[in-house]
């Protein structure tokens, strides 16, 4: 009689195996590292104070006074901190050698102080952002601009809010 030659796994025991496998790869990538959280540049950590931020972002770079480069426009009180407009407004180019990569909007007193980041390209014309923000209680807040040379422009403005716009305590 001949020997039959058997698979050492069967097609079910394959196809469990593929499965958790799929699986362990797929949780894998949607779950994100601790290191990510405390060293990536984008992540903020709960309750992170302005300098912080700052220095997460930008490192030890020093900046500039944009007031001649940038306007930002905020009301002097908001009635309700909840939906503050706000509008940054550039001169500086988007092309070329020396132009604007990306635009931060940072509240000084907020639980987490990076309310935005937006990103340029030659595409986009002009480096210009009209939204609104949420601020918690009475603040600074501060417009970066960050050229893809590495230069940071700042300019910030106080803003006085009758009526808190985040659930979450101010920092003091």
């Amino acid at each position: 009689m001949a020997a039959i030659n058997r698979p050492l796994f069967g097609r079910r025991k394959f196809l469990r195996a593929a499965a958790a496998a799929g699986i362990a790869v797929t949780l894998n990538d949607l779950v994100p590292s601790a290191t990510a959280q405390t060293t990536g540049a984008g992540m903020p950590l709960p309750d992170e104070l302005v300098e912080a931020t700052l220095k997460r972002l930008f490192g030890n770079r020093t900046f500039q006074r944009g007031d001649d480069k940038i306007k930002l426009d905020l009301p002097l009180i908001a009635e309700d901190g909840g939906n503050v407009a706000i509008t940054v407004d550039s001169i500086l180019p988007v092309s070329g050698a020396a132009a604007v990569s990306s635009i931060y909007i940072i509240s000084e007193k907020n639980r987490r102080p990076m309310l935005a980041k937006f990103s340029f390209t030659p595409d986009s014309g002009r480096a210009f952002v009209s939204t609104a923000i949420r601020l918690a209680t009475t603040t600074d807040v501060r417009a970066i601009a960050e050229l893809n040379d590495g230069t940071l422009y700042s300019v910030s403005k106080h803003v006085r809010v009758t009526i808190s716009g985040c659930d979450m305590p101010a920092q003091s």
